[in-house]
């Protein structure tokens, strides 16, 4: 069996884009010669395109630009607050540091003060038990001292308070 292929009667006259046409399934292809208006027009949409990729190009450019200056001044600033809090650890290590001497002498005259303190009280204790020594033998001098001034009979006394008590124990039976 044969396969009748049709072919127009104008089938040597076609240009080459129409004669592909019929040959392949494809969309077709065309060819144009340099001679041809869509290449003027085409040229000057190239010009815009070149012109709209060279704005782009730009934009990049300064966005770039803009972006490495802003890193720049981001660096610094962390680098001055670095330097800041490096700057603030030297002065709170200095003033700690000055902290502890204060305390250290504080600590120190407190415990002379109590050692004093611990002293003085012992020898006020003695101090008093000095005074308390001297007041009871003052007093137990000046006792025997009025003692011996008064004039009595020993036997006289031991006599009276004898009597004393019976009387004293004879009035409570009663």
């Amino acid at each position: 069996m044969k396969t009748l292929m049709f072919f127009p009667d104008d089938f040597g006259n076609l240009p080459a884009f129409q004669f592909s046409r019929f040959l392949t399934n494809s969309i077709p292809v065309h060819e144009f010669t340099p001679n041809s208006s869509y290449i003027s027009s085409n040229s000057t949409s190239d010009e815009a395109d070149d012109h709209q990729f060279s704005i782009i190009d730009e934009r990049k450019q300064r966005r770039m630009i803009s972006n490495r200056e802003s890193a720049r001044r981001s660096r610094m600033r962390k680098q001055r607050h670095l330097d800041e809090l490096w700057s603030q650890v030297l002065r709170l290590r200095t003033e700690n540091q000055n902290l502890i001497e204060k305390l250290n002498r504080a600590s120190e005259c407190r415990d002379r003060v109590l050692e004093e303190n611990a002293r003085l009280k012992e020898e006020t204790s003695d101090l008093r038990q000095m005074l308390i020594d001297l007041q009871l033998g003052d007093s137990c001098a000046t006792f025997r001292d009025f003692l011996e001034d008064i004039p009595c009979n020993t036997a006289h006394l031991m006599a009276e308070s004898s009597n004393l008590s019976i009387t004293t124990a004879t009035n409570l039976l009663h």
